[in-house]
């Protein structure tokens, strides 16, 4: 065979073997990517179903549960609309029920006020029976009456005629004469009886009136706290007293003039004493030293700065007591400056009585005694708690007591009652019932066994009447009464008097004293007229 030939024709079997083999090797290869899709697919499917089974069985499962739950909350719902039910109709029932009682309770009301009715009735034809044959006996007894009258007359006629012959006088003499032995013993029987209606009166108000103070009396129990014209304040040792004294004597010489007491210190190893007539003074400089022992710092400035502290506060705890007072006695619109003077009554005293406490207790006997006699309860308590309101008032105003406080009470909108019981509380004849009331237990209150000494009162009266007659001449700014009466310190206004003014003042002053006053031993008088100025550097 050419070989020529055999090249191109080897070539084409090659090639024809070559893409056979080829071919067969693409449809094998064919053949497995369809089986390995065909088994893919088969999984997926199973898969799919699997999971479709899946979620079949979760969707019933989940069906299942909401239509549990549905049936169990309509089970509650139903059982709480039953429950409701049940509750409005039980409510309904206890209505009918609780009606029914109230029907079945009136009707028994209806029936036994039918039958008290019946009885009533029953009574009434009774009574009606009896007035019918009492008026036939009236009718019968007024003929009867009349019967004899006629008789009367007619023997009277007789007997006239008879007296006219004896007697000689006519029958309007007679009737005359007859008419005057009347009338005078009918004057006689009305004194006797006039006199006995009043003994009688007279014993009764006494009885009632002993009943009411002793109820009165009874029905309060009150505290008596004696005052004093001292007061003590323990020191820490004895440096203090000679820290108190000051060099040369200036710090306690500036406390008394200050404060208007007299600082006594002796030998007491553990107290001063404050020695003051003026409770309010004697309190205000009492806490003014207890501050400046305990801050330590005594100096005349020092002194004058606690002392304008203390009083400040001292003015609110008497607007406090005089709220507290009012208070407590229920008192309704009494004027705020009634209750601050009342409040300045916690620092006054009477016959060493305490002036505002005497003043609650008046108005609590007042309130009593007011109960008692069926009258107005709160006025009668405004009244007793008033009666002593001018004691508040300082000895610079002239007047008693009486005067000054029904001039406040007029003053500050108090009713004429009040007004009129205040001014007549003393020795006036009281024109109302309640200044009686507060006359009654102003005596009662002072009257109970320890509430008042007469020595403590008469030295107070001697210590304010030294002051008074100092503070009546105009010049003078205050007068301090100090070692017990024996002293009287007088300042006057600096820019409104000279040094010759203080000494001819001085003089009349003690002249005044020793024509109005009776005490023991002398009197000093220190006239002091002092200049003070300040400035500030700033």
């Amino acid at each position: 065979m050419n070989p020529e030939l055999m090249t191109p024709i080897a070539t084409g079997a090659g090639l024809l073997l070559g893409g056979l083999v080829g071919y067969l090797l693409v449809r094998r290869t064919a053949a497995g990517s369809v089986r390995e899709a065909e088994q893919r697919a088969a999984t997926i499917v199973a898969a799919a179903e699997k999971e479709a089974d899946a979620l079949t069985r979760a969707a019933r499962t989940e069906a299942e549960t909401l239509r549990k739950a549905a049936i169990v909350e309509g089970k509650e719902a139903l059982s709480a609309d039953r429950a409701a039910f049940e509750r409005e109709t039980q409510k309904q029932q206890e209505e009918l029920r609780e009606r029914e009682r109230e029907l079945a309770q009136r009707d028994k009301q209806l029936g036994q006020r039918e039958t008290e009715l019946d009885r009533l009735r029953q009574r009434l034809d009774r009574k009606e029976d009896e007035l019918d044959a009492r008026l036939k006996d009236i009718e019968q007894q007024r003929k009867a009456v009349e019967a004899e009258l006629e008789a009367i007359d007619r023997k009277r006629e007789e007997l006239e005629g008879a007296l006219e012959k004896v007697a000689g006088l006519s029958r309007d003499e007679a009737r005359q004469q007859l008419l005057e032995q009347v009338a005078e013993k009918a004057r006689l029987d009305a004194a006797r009886v006039a006199r006995e209606i009043e003994e009688q009166a007279r014993e009764t108000a006494e009885r009632e009136a002993q009943k009411i103070l002793a109820t009165a009396v009874n029905r309060f129990s009150g505290e008596y706290i004696a005052e004093r014209t001292v007061s003590v304040v323990p020191i820490p040792d004895d440096q203090m007293k000679g820290r108190i004294i000051g060099r040369e004597g200036r710090n306690i010489r500036t406390f008394e003039l200050i404060t208007g007491t007299d600082l006594i210190i002796d030998d007491s190893p553990d107290h001063v004493v404050i020695s003051c007539h003026n409770a309010l003074r004697r309190e205000i400089a009492k806490q003014t030293l207890l501050r400046l022992i305990e801050d330590g710092r005594i100096q005349p400035g020092r002194i004058e700065e606690v002392f304008s502290a203390v009083s400040q506060e001292t003015e609110k705890q008497i607007r406090d007591a005089g709220q507290q007072a009012v208070f407590d006695l229920g008192l309704q619109g009494l004027h705020p400056e009634l209750v601050r003077l009342m409040g300045m009554n916690k620092f006054r005293t009477s016959y060493s009585q305490n002036v505002l406490l005497h003043s609650i207790e008046v108005s609590y006997f007042c309130g009593m005694m007011a109960d008692e006699l069926g009258i107005d309860r709160d006025l009668a308590r405004r009244c007793g708690f008033l009666h002593d309101i001018g004691k508040a008032i300082d000895h610079e105003f002239e007047g008693s007591h009486q005067a000054i406080g029904a001039e406040l009470c007029r003053k500050f909108g108090e009713s004429d009652e009040v007004v009129t019981a205040v001014a007549e509380h003393h020795d006036d004849p009281p024109s109302t019932i309640y200044g009686v009331l507060v006359q009654a237990a102003d005596t009662l209150s002072a009257a109970r066994p320890g509430a008042r000494r007469e020595t403590v009162t008469n030295y107070i009266k001697r210590m304010e009447d030294l002051e008074r007659i100092a503070t009546q001449h105009s010049e003078v700014r205050q007068a301090y009464a100090i070692q017990s009466g024996r002293e009287l310190r007088v300042m006057l206004d600096a820019e409104r008097t000279t040094d010759d003014t203080a000494y001819q003042l001085s003089k009349s002053v003690a002249a005044q004293i020793q024509a109005e006053l009776k005490y023991p031993g002398q009197i000093k008088v220190t006239v002091l007229r002092q200049m003070r100025a300040t400035a500030y550097a700033k």
